[in-house]
This record gives C-alpha cells, structure tokens and sequence, in this order.
C-alpha cells in the first residue's frame, strides 16, 4: 500500500500506512510520521505524503547480474548487505548481456533488458524471488528494446528510464520511461519521457520519488512522482557530468557513485529536496560501470572497470547516512563491469 498520489489524505490512511489501527491517534511530529512523510523538521503538509510508502522495498541483499568480463556473463551473484565478505552465486539471467538495470520490491526483483552483442538489445524483464537463489524468469516485455537505462521502485511499480534502444543502428538514445508492477507478470506500460535523453544513468528513490542522475548526455538530474505517470521534472545537476554510474537510497538520501573519467566520486542529495549535488565522499577504488545494491542504511558499489584495476570484482559500501569514503566489502564471484543491480530480500 501506499499513501494517495493526489488530492485528500487521511489520518486515517496515514495510520493504516504506518501499520497503526486507522483510529488510532496519531503525532504529525512524531518519528514514524516524519519519516513516511520525508520531512525531518518543520511543518508537515499533508501533500507532503503523496505517493509514500512505510514498505521497505529494498532488503537484506545486493544482487548483481549480467555484465562483460571479456565476453558477456548471464552470473548473477549477491552479498549479504549487513556482513562484509566475498559474494556467492545466485543464479543465472536469461541473457548473456551488459547494460542490465535492476529494483525489487524487497520480495520479487527485476532485472530488465540489457546489450546482446554489438547492435542488439533485449526486449525483456526477468524477475526472481530475492531470499531464494535460482534462476531468473521471464516476466514480461519492455516497451522498447534497449539496455543501459536505470530502474526506480516505490515498492508496488518498476519505472525504467533512458537507455539505448539500438537494434541494428548504433546510438539511439531514448528518454523514454515505462514501468510495470512488480507483483504482477505481464508487459510494461508507457510512463512518460526524461527531460534528456541519455543512457548509463544511475539512479534511486525514497518510495514515492525517483531520481535518474548523470549518463551519457551531461551532469542531469531528473524526477518522477513513481505513483504518478508523466514526464520527468528538472532536479539538479550532479557535481560533475558522471555516467556509467550506479545509485543507492536510505531513505531521504540518494547517492550516486561511478564516473567514466574513472574519478572516485561519490554524490549525494536530499531525495524531497531539488538541488544541485553535493560531494559525499570517495569510492575505495576509482572505477565506471557499477552495480549497486542498498538496504536503506548501506549501499554497495559492484564491480565495475578501473584504470589501475581493470575489470574489476571489487565490492565497497558506505553508511548512506554519513559522508566519508568508500570501504571494501570484498570480492564478486566475477571480474565485471556494466552489471545490473538491485537491493531485496527479508
């Protein structure tokens, strides 16, 4: 469940979100309530809950999919987010590929799309359920074929924006952005477009907004209200013009890491509040085309290529909450970068 996307919000309804009786009484000031709502200090509108959500869509693993290791990989494999150590096989994608993009609803994951070969995209969405590893399954079809593009989720839907939807011509750029509900199989849906075209985008949310920042075509910012179809809303700008990078969530904050200069920057900003970026920290080794996976209090950078490492299987986390440098974690089962990833599981 989820708060309403637009007009009248009821005490009520904010009770039954936070799991309270619907007749209970309630503390607009509280910390439970400031904490659905976004807004940590000050006067809470009751517009401010559009869209929220109290489910945590996120969950106790980072998964990681697909990616080239010299040749493209269908691996996937995860870390348990809260203990640092060496990640362990989780199964298989469907597709051989780079450019997979991932989000779950903490239960299902999705892995969507991705490059087959030199001209071709996949059309499709696999899903699998995050606590048990296996194989992924079809799931249904995207609107476009492509890969390189970034997935949101507020717990219900996937959004899907930007990427390439090259089949058979080189670099064809899209803004488009589709989506599909997670818990339910099938082929997505038109959503609306990016303010800018662009594919290697990072991006995360707070359950009700999602971000797309960087990629190909500059340092864009961008929004979207999940609950809502439409376009895309103008942000901010990233502190540099960062692509090939990955996004984590904790909540309120979103952080971006991962640049194709290979500079170890990592940015944050205040998911309820458009503005330019800020600086967050460093990544433990400069690298582009990250994975990434969180659990609203850790995120997890995956894999990614370096100059001074390669192709790499390097994992480091930061606390989302606190800025400072990245810290490693420890090792993916492969050498990869331009792997898909996402955070799930109880």
């Amino acid at each position: 469940m989820a708060l309403p996307a637009s007009g009248q919000i009821t005490l009520n309804q904010v009770n039954v979100e936070l799991g309270n009786s619907g007749t209970a009484q309630i503390d607009m000031n509280s910390s439970a309530v400031r904490g659905l709502f976004g807004i940590a200090s000050g006067e809470i509108e009751m517009s401010d809950g559009y869209g929220k959500s109290n489910v945590a869509w996120d969950g106790s693993r980072a998964i990681a999919a697909g990616g080239f290791t010299g040749s493209r990989s269908n691996t996937m494999d995860y870390v348990t987010i809260a203990t640092t150590g060496n990640a362990s096989d989780f199964g298989d994608y469907e597709w051989f590929a780079t450019g997979v993009s991932g989000c779950s609803d903490g239960s299902r994951g999705l892995m969507v799309g991705g490059r087959l070969n030199q001209t071709n995209y996949t059309v499709t969405l696999n899903y699998f359920d995050c606590d048990t590893t296996g194989n992924a399954t079809d799931f249904g079809d995207m609107t476009e074929y492509r890969g390189m593009q970034a997935c949101v989720s507020n717990g219900t839907r996937c959004a899907t924006g930007g990427g390439n939807q090259r089949s058979g011509t080189y670099g064809v750029l899209t803004n488009r952005i589709d989506y599909v509900t997670i818990q339910t199989t099938g082929n997505a849906i038109d959503f609306g477009d990016l303010t800018v075209a662009r594919q290697d985008l990072a991006a995360c949310s707070d359950g009700s907004r999602g971000v797309f920042g960087g990629g190909s075509s500059g340092n864009t910012i961008d929004y979207i209200t999940i609950a809502t179809t439409g376009n895309a809303i103008d942000f901010g700008d990233l502190g540099v013009s960062p692509n090939t990078n990955a996004g984590v969530s904790g909540g309120t904050r979103g952080v971006i890491a991962g640049e194709y200069s290979n500079a170890a920057s990592i940015y944050y900003f205040d998911i309820q509040t458009t503005a330019n970026a800020s600086l967050f920290g460093n990544l433990s080794v400069a690298r582009s085309y990250l994975a990434g996976g969180d659990d609203d209090s850790r995120g997890v950078f995956m894999g990614g290529l370096g100059q001074s490492v390669g192709r790499s299987n390097i994992a480091d986390y930061i606390t989302i909450s606190t800025t400072g440098n990245a810290t490693d974690f420890g090792d993916m089962t492969i050498q990869a970068n331009s792997r898909g990833g996402l955070g799930g599981g109880s």
